[in-house]
């Protein structure tokens, strides 16, 4: 009885120092009641306008593909149609193909040019000057690029002329309907390495140059400095921006509708993606609006991403390590 009265005594006491620690924590704690609630009032703002312009239009969107609904009037539930037109439709199997394209073969060389640039000027003098240079497609509009790159690939453009001087007299017909997805690639190439060069050069010059030397002494190449030195240490910039260029990408839309469309008029469908396709379901269709599909189009979309983002935080996640 003695023993487990002291032990009783020793529990209680043991308890009573544990509150008082967490009373004295919570007093020093910065996210306390009060803190806590003027956090919430500052988060409340930026909470009400995902809720406005994501969480509902997202659920607007979704209820709408199952209606065939013309923008006006009553809905009329039709189910998963909306879903089985897109199956069988080959103009959005095409689109849904061309976005495909775009994510991983326009990414994939974006990225492959931004590395080989973030590495040539690691060390260049005057790199911040190139990397102004570099970044400036993203400061003019989208549709301001897509004309100039219609005039450098047209008939007598500088492309062409670029390869006469070389002796090439017969060079592709850039803009024919057959090639003009892949200048657009291009284009979506050249647009877009400038950010994406700029990301990764922010992250490589946290990289203290001691451990480049060390690397050097120790007698690694520059494609072994890269491959064990710069790609680990900047591994969340890269997986960060992997989850930019998946998520951006499928929103491409002024550059393709200006560069091969004509005045008021929409491309041809051959070089349409998804965004395409919805807005013309919706909004450029020749007879009745079918906003059904074009919202079915969008949440097939938006699944689509989902997953693509969930599979490169998988595969890009690695334990962060201190520099």
């Amino acid at each position: 009885m003695t023993s487990d009265a002291g032990i009783t005594a020793q529990g209680r006491a043991a308890m009573t120092r544990g509150s008082s620690i967490r009373t004295t924590a919570a007093a020093v704690d910065p996210m306390h009641a009060p803190r806590r609630r003027l956090f919430l009032w500052f988060v409340l703002p930026a909470l009400l306008l995902y809720v406005v312009f994501f969480i509902l239009p997202t659920i607007a969107t979704i209820w709408i593909s199952f209606h065939k609904w013309p923008g006006a009037g009553p809905m009329e539930y039709v189910g998963l149609r909306n879903y089985e037109i897109l199956y069988y439709d080959p103009v959005f199997i095409s689109s849904f193909m061309n976005t495909l394209k775009i994510i991983f073969i326009v990414g994939g060389a974006t990225f492959l040019i931004s590395f080989a640039l973030t590495m040539a000027l690691r060390e260049m003098a005057g790199r911040k000057v190139v990397r102004s240079v570099i970044f400036f497609p993203n400061i003019l509009s989208a549709v301001v690029i897509s004309i100039l790159w219609g005039f450098l690939f047209q008939a007598n453009g500088l492309v062409n002329s670029m390869l006469a001087g070389i002796g090439i007299t017969s060079p592709p017909a850039w803009l024919n309907e057959s090639n003009l997805f892949n200048v657009i690639m291009i284009g979506l190439v050249w647009v877009s390495t400038g950010f994406y060069t700029t990301i990764l050069m922010a992250g490589i010059d946290r990289i203290p140059a001691d451990l480049y030397e060390e690397a050097e002494l120790a007698g690694a190449n520059p494609l072994q400095r890269f491959w064990y030195v710069t790609l680990p240490l900047m591994w969340e910039i890269v997986a960060m921006a992997a989850v930019l260029w998946t998520i951006s990408s499928i929103k491409i839309f002024e550059f393709i509708y200006a560069f091969a469309g004509g005045a008021g008029y929409l491309p041809s469908t051959k070089v349409w993606n998804t965004a395409l396709y919805s807005y013309a379901e919706a909004f450029a269709s020749p007879g009745t609006p079918r906003y059904g599909p074009a919202a079915a189009s969008a949440f097939v979309m938006l699944v689509l991403v989902a997953v693509l983002v969930w599979l490169i935080r998988r595969a890009t996640r690695r334990e962060a390590l201190q520099f």
